[in-house]
């Protein structure tokens, strides 16, 4: 295959990043599969000579350098990082403890920021290679309540991305934001998601709707993962790829609120907003 190429996959042990490493593989893709336990990828993804599991934390640095070292040992290059690897700490911000958002930016935010760091001095010897950052539709707006940590978390990854392809485009390096919006992963299981423990009277009527939603959207999400990792192939075949891919009508229906909200916000205020230049001095 001419154009086989070498897929680096956070979180591939499982849920969509399982479905990615599936995909990258039917298309004829070398992958490298990591997770937290790598015994997990052969039972995921089954054995082959195109297939490298691979021990990775990706809020341990360590492990990002080594993994990569991992990758180059075997293959050579790394083309494609898919920066999948995420968490769910669900709650009112009030209710999460510091602790909890710690760990929701340490694993959603900073993991991909180490396990770039540790791939990026690979492609810029390469003089290519291309980024790959899940985010959510949570990362375009989240004006919606129980989720403000997991939004940070992918608000900053979108604004570290957005940044980084300045950065790195000369280099002859991509990147790709992916906003999916509700796909039928083990995000929502108990496993995945982590809920703030009750702790403020005012919240607890509204909690338990949250909890309710949240809790009835695990399996009843309406998007395809398998068909998410599809069209990431495709994404990923672009010359050059999008910058951005947001994947599922609802996330578009989102995606399209937040620019009509943002057009409203402009508006309302463009008066006083283009007012607030320093005044020109007298003419002499």
């Amino acid at each position: 295959m001419s154009n086989k190429k070498i897929w680096f996959i956070t979180g591939a042990s499982r849920g969509m990043g399982a479905d990615f490493a599936k995909a990258a593989l039917a298309a004829g893709h070398v992958v490298v599969a990591t997770g937290r336990d790598s015994d997990r990828v052969p039972k995921a993804l089954g054995q082959s000579n195109d297939l490298l599991a691979v021990k990775l934390d990706v809020t341990s640095r360590a492990d990002a350098e080594a993994a990569v070292r991992a990758a180059v040992k075997r293959f050579g290059r790394i083309d494609v990082l898919v920066n999948n690897a995420a968490s769910f700490y669900a709650g009112y911000f009030e209710e999460l403890t510091p602790e909890q958002i710690e760990r929701q930016l340490a694993t959603s935010l900073i993991g991909p920021m180490n396990v770039t760091r540790a791939v990026l001095p690979v492609m810029r010897k390469q003089r290519s290679g291309h980024i790959i950052s899940i985010s959510s539709s949570a990362g375009l707006a989240a004006g919606f309540e129980f989720v403000s940590a997991y939004a940070a978390s992918k608000f900053g990854l979108e604004g570290w991305m957005e940044s980084l392809h300045a950065e790195v485009a000369p280099f002859g390096i991509t990147t790709t934001i992916v906003n999916p919006g509700f796909f039928r992963t083990e995000l929502l299981t108990e496993q995945s998601t982590n809920y703030a423990e009750p702790s403020i009277e005012d919240y607890d009527q509204r909690r338990a709707k949250q909890l309710e939603f949240w809790k009835g959207q695990n399996g009843q999400q309406a998007g395809d993962p398998a068909k998410l990792a599809r069209a990431l192939i495709i994404i990923a075949n672009q010359e050059p790829p999008s910058r951005r891919f947001i994947a599922g009508a609802d996330a578009i229906a989102t995606a399209e609120q937040k620019v009509a909200d943002l057009k409203a916000q402009i508006d309302a205020n463009r008066d006083l907003s283009t007012s607030l230049a320093f005044d020109r001095a007298p003419a002499a």
